[in-house]
């Protein structure tokens, strides 16, 4: 059976991207590969086995177009509320809280933020089918 292990991204800068992901979701780099071209860059946290992947392409000026294709990642969090608070507090400027309903019943509470390259992340309430 198939295992997923990490999603990859696009970005800029890299020292920008690292710091943002550190700051926000207590990622940390795993390992870091240097091409002549580009550099791999895979984040990890002890909550999963899976990483996100960072590809910085050098020479790279222009901001990536992230396109109609993309939705955005997904991370939960213990306590949603004390997290929108502290991305406030280090201004990441965090979206609103939602309260997510399907048939009258949460189905789940969720914030999103942008990372610095523009991709939007939904922060969600651990629970439910959302662990």
């Amino acid at each position: 059976m198939a295992k997923i292990i990490h999603s990859m991204i696009r970005v800029l800068n890299e020292e920008r991207s690292v710091a943002f992901y550190k700051e926000a979701f207590g990622l940390e780099v795993a390992d870091r590969v240097e091409f002549d071209d580009f550099v791999l860059v895979y984040l990890s946290n002890g909550e999963s086995g899976q990483e996100l992947e960072l590809t910085i392409n050098k020479g790279r000026q222009e901001p990536y177009e992230i396109g109609d294709g993309y939705g955005h990642l997904a991370l939960s969090v213990d306590d949603l509320d004390a997290e929108h608070a502290r991305f406030e507090a280090a201004g990441l400027a965090p979206r609103k809280l939602v309260d997510f309903k399907h048939d009258g019943k949460t189905l789940g509470r969720f914030f999103f933020v942008a990372d610095p390259d523009g991709y939007n992340i939904e922060v969600l309430q651990r629970g439910g089918r959302y662990l």
